[in-house]
């Protein structure tokens, strides 16, 4: 039966497209399909603008891809793969996910199964997703259709760390389910898997995962703050701190991407429909969603004490995206610094060694300059240490700082000591 599987991966981004090109090492048949016309075309021209392929592997592979439903209807197992972001609101938003969940319905066969991947709070596979597959095909779930979950553990950017290296939680609406849903995940992913005991505890697993983060680092943001009035460096209190068999070396900065500072919310916007107020959740997202008016206002700060007029002032900024070396700018926080510095007057240049220019001013309004317009900065905050940021630091930040300008190193990525300023103008998260 293992083989004989012929498999639709629902939507093709950072997680959907390594997952089908696994797949498709093993299976005879694998179809990665994605709505975006523009996606698979590019694809298909060997580019993957998540940066999370090569063109070699996308030239090779025996995946099919497309955007064409009727290329989907002879598969057995349709694993869906769509983001799950939240609204303006904080609330969770299902509109992608329920969208592919129509998709697949109006091709479900009978005994076809459905495995869902994206990150979503505990019931919502089964309460919601499997009653939209059986409205749009007809079939009774759990009878003519079965379903499975196991959430996606991709970590953008991250070669060690990768779907065939991380351990699959996979689970079923019965034993056989749960069983065939295994047998898939089992015969490409070399870390094994582990069977959950239902779909909802591996829904519950996956979103405390990120939320049990960001706690941790809302915890070190926290103390950055504290000890940033104590006149201590907190990568110096870290390093201490590790000297300790167990201590955790979460460490502070922005937190964003379409993860961490998104899952929390799926699970506490539950609780809250369960009549249970979360508190150490919601405080800790409190705190995060706010370090980038810290950041900021502490490179004001900065700018005063160094003797600079906060309004003629030439700040920059390196980097936008969610994290270093990935091109991904969901839920990016330098939005935050940037919106906050305009606050005090000030339009910074912003440069990013990963990102597209044009999802930059889709996405937030913000044009991307030249690096080459880096030069007499009186602030540089290095707010996403990039590798081409960090090649040779020394020269490039000699190459665009003014006289006694400040530099505020937001993940502690530079030696201050190094550095072509004096050591009261560097500051660090």
């Amino acid at each position: 039966m293992l083989i004989n599987e012929k498999i639709a991966v629902i939507g093709l981004g950072y997680v959907g497209l390594p997952m089908a090109l696994a797949l498709a090492e093993t299976f005879d048949t694998v179809v990665g399909f994605d709505v975006k016309q523009s996606r698979i075309a590019a694809l298909k021209e060997g580019f993957d603008e998540t940066g999370e392929t090569a063109a070699e592997e996308l030239e090779t592979t025996r995946l099919q891809l497309t955007s064409d439903i009727n290329d989907i209807r002879q598969c057995t197992v349709f694993i869906v793969a769509v983001p799950t972001p939240i609204d303006l609101n904080r609330q969770p938003d299902l509109a992608p996910l329920t969208a592919a969940s129509r998709t697949v319905g109006r091709v479900l066969k009978k005994g076809d199964l459905v495995i869902y991947e994206s990150t979503v709070y505990p019931g919502v596979t089964e309460e919601i997703c499997g009653p939209v597959l059986a409205s749009e095909s007809t079939l009774v779930s759990g009878v003519d259709f079965y379903l499975g979950y196991s959430p996606e553990r991709i970590n953008p950017g991250d070669k060690l760390h990768t779907f065939k290296t991380i351990i699959k939680v996979v689970s079923g609406d019965s034993q056989e389910t749960l069983d065939r849903v295994a047998s898939v995940y089992e015969a490409v992913v070399d870390a094994g898997v582990y069977r959950a005991q239902s779909i909802k505890v591996a829904e519950a697993a996956k979103v405390i995962e990120n939320t049990q983060r960001d706690v941790n680092i809302a915890l070190m943001n926290e103390l950055a703050i504290i000890f940033e009035k104590m006149d201590i460096r907190t990568s110096d209190v870290i390093a201490a701190s590790r000297t300790k068999w167990n201590f955790l070396p979460f460490t502070p900065g922005l937190v964003g991407g379409h993860c961490i500072g998104v899952d929390p919310y799926y699970l506490t916007a539950k609780a809250e429909s369960l009549g249970y107020h979360p508190q150490v959740i919601l405080s800790g997202r409190r705190i995060n969603d706010s370090m980038g008016s810290f950041v900021a206002q502490k490179a004001i700060k900065m700018l005063v004490s160094a003797g600079k007029s906060i309004t003629s002032s030439k700040v920059a900024i390196l980097g936008l995206t969610f994290k270093e070396d990935v091109p991904d700018l969901r839920n990016s926080r330098v939005p935050d610094i940037v919106n906050e510095l305009n606050l005090f007057g000030i339009k910074p240049i912003i440069h990013d060694a990963m990102a597209q220019p044009e999802l930059a001013v889709r996405e937030y309004g913000i044009t991307l300059d030249d690096i080459s317009k880096f030069t007499d900065v009186d602030a540089l905050i290095l707010a996403v240490p990039h590798a081409a940021y960090l090649q040779n630091p020394d020269r490039l930040f000699a190459e665009m700082l003014a006289p006694n300008a400040v530099v505020i190193d937001v993940k502690s990525a530079l030696v201050s000591e190094s550095l072509p300023i004096a050591a009261e103008n560097y500051w660090s998260l």
